[in-house]
């Protein structure tokens, strides 16, 4: 494993795609003007080669090459299983 790739924390929405997952990433930021908290977030497909992960598991995922047209991130660890 390189160290100058990115890594995300996030929850597993989706598991139906073959070797596949959707990650929900949440960032929290401080608005400019306003000093509010405000929660943005993403969804991203990564790379599951065991096909180990289930909907509700968080997970780190890493930056890898191109897989496919819109998997770019690989599964890394799995943090915490779901219940």
């Amino acid at each position: 494993m390189e160290k100058n790739r990115k890594t995300l924390v996030g929850t597993v929405v989706s598991d139906k795609m073959n070797k596949t997952i959707v990650v929900l990433v949440e960032t929290k930021s401080k608005h400019s003007l306003y000093d509010k908290l405000v929660i943005t977030h993403k969804k991203y497909h990564a790379h599951d080669e065991k096909e180990e992960c289930k909907v509700g598991d968080k997970v780190r995922i890493v930056e890898t090459r191109p897989i496919s047209k819109t998997k770019c991130w690989k599964l890394d660890e799995i943090i915490e299983k779901s219940k």
